[in-house]
Order: structure tokens, then sequence, then C-alpha cells
């Protein structure tokens, strides 16, 4: 089990390049053509997608500390860094449209707010393209792979797509002397780029404080108690170590069972988990006697 995962998260690191690939591309392009367009909802997508280069990169460590094999001081594995790489990449995010927020505000302020080129719409159209392409890409190989950080950069390069469309409707309206609506549009990508990153910090840290679904663990409550030999559950524990779930059972038995019997009840609530929930890598069956 702990192999194949290992595999599936050297796989997941492709989409983390292609991903640093394609936003190296955007971002050079942007940038360049914002400057001799004139254009801040262009200008503002292009710094976003610098930034994503860099979360880029961070989910690339991640899952490659992720798929480390356990050692004596990490005796579940490295899991965790697979999530520890998608916080990293939300700071990185929010750090970023704030940025961009403060800038738009201070140039409008200061009254530096010009009428955009034509060809800030193609550039933007060209961006949006690649993105909706990378994000097929990624959130195909995540769904494969199941890796969390992968899915939250993939999330990430919808979320673009999305921001270079709404620039180029915003872009198109200021060609057209309303100057204004490319700073507005800037603003709604600062703002688009924030949720985002509280969208990925929050699925992040519930599941390195131990978060876990109820309803999860309702479904593998039903599981256990139809096991033959299960008088009751007296608990059930759960634990994400990155897409891994562990799990902690305590199971309540007829007392006159011998321990082989017992041993053979935990047995098969650990095949039977596995084979409902590829993601189960590890599960704990305490026995305890019923009534006792």
């Amino acid at each position: 089990m702990a192999d194949e995962r290992i595999e599936s998260l050297k796989k997941a690191r492709r989409g983390a390049i292609v991903s640093i690939v394609a936003y190296i591309l955007v971002s050079t392009l942007k940038v360049v053509v914002a400057h001799f367009a004139h254009s801040e909802a262009l200008f503002a997508d292009g710094i976003n997608n610098v930034t994503d280069v860099f979360g880029s990169i961070a989910v690339l460590v991640g899952l490659w500390l992720a798929a480390r094999p356990a050692d004596k001081n990490h005796a579940f594995g490295h899991w965790k860094m697979e999530t520890i790489a998608s916080m990293v990449t939300s700071f990185i995010m929010f750090m970023v449209g704030l940025q961009v927020i403060f800038d738009v505000i201070k140039r409008m302020m200061n009254h530096e707010i010009q009428q955009p080129d034509m060809i800030a719409i193609a550039a933007g159209l060209a961006s949006a393209a690649v993105m909706l392409g990378v994000y097929i890409y990624n959130y195909r190989l995540a769904k494969e792979t199941n890796s969390q950080a992968l899915m939250a950069a993939a999330k990430d390069n919808l979320s673009d797509v999305f921001v270079s469309v709404g620039a180029v409707v915003a872009i198109f309206f200021a060609t057209k002397g309303w100057p204004i609506l490319d700073a507005l549009a800037a603003l709604a990508v600062g703002a688009l780029i924030i949720y985002t990153a509280y969208d990925i910090f929050r699925e992040a840290a519930f599941n390195l404080s131990d978060g876990f679904e109820m309803e999860d663990v309702e479904r593998y409550e039903q599981l256990v108690s139809e096991v033959e030999g299960v008088r009751a559950i007296a608990q059930i524990r759960g634990r994400s170590y990155g897409a891994n779930i562990a799990l902690d059972i305590k199971i309540l038995v007829d007392p006159d069972l011998t321990v082989k019997e017992g041993h053979d009840i935990t047995e098969v609530i650990e095949n039977r988990l596995a084979a409902v929930d590829k993601n189960i890598f590890d599960v704990d069956v305490h026995v305890e006697p019923y009534g006792g």
C-alpha cells in the first residue's frame, strides 16, 4: 500500500512541473504585454502567475518530501509534507492578493490609470487557454493519484482561467473608453486570489489539525458493525496523512472468544475497510470484551 502511494506521489510531480513551465510562459507574456499595453488588470494577472511559479515549486518539493519512506523519526512516513506544501501555497497566494489590491488602489489614488491597448486582450485569452489545458491535466492527474497538493494546484489553475477571462472582459470595455474598469478588474483579481488562498488554507489546516469528516466516520462504523462477531463499536477515530487515512477502532466482542478468534475478526475488519476505501493505509483495531 505504501509503495503504491509513493509511486502515485512521484507521478503527481508531473503536474507540478507542467504548472511551473506554463506559469513561467504566461506570466512572462502578461507582464511584458501589460507594460506596453498599459493594462493594470493584465499586469496584476501576470504578477499572480509569477507567484504561482513559486507556489508550484512548493507543491513539487512537498510531493518529493512526502514520497520519502518512513524513518526512525517519522514512523508514519512523511505524508503530511504534501499538505504542508498546500498550506505554503495558500500563504504565497494570500500575500500576493493583498499586494495586488494595495498596488492598484495606490495607482488609482495617484490617477495613474491609463486606457489599455487591444493587444492586452489577445494576451489574456491566450493565457486563459493555456491554463485551462493545464487545469484539465492536473485535475485528472490529481484524481488519479489522489494528491491533495496537486488538487490544490489544479484549483489555482482554474482560478487563473477565470481571472484571465474576467481581465479580458474588463480590458475590452476599458479600451472603449472606461479605463477605470481595467483597474477594478485588477482589484477583482486580487480578491479572487485571496479567496482561493483561504479555500486551500482551510482544507490544509483541517487536515494538519487531525480534523476528520464525521460522514466518513459514520460510513466506516457501518462497515465495521456488519462484520460477524462485532457486538458493538466503542470508538472510531481517524486522521489524514496527506491523502492517506489512518483509523483507530475499538470494538467489543464476546468475552468468551479466544485470542485467535478475536484476532481473526480484526483481520476481517482491516480487509473490509481496505477494499472499500483505497486511501486507508493503516487500521489499528483494539478488541475489548462486551459487557466487561
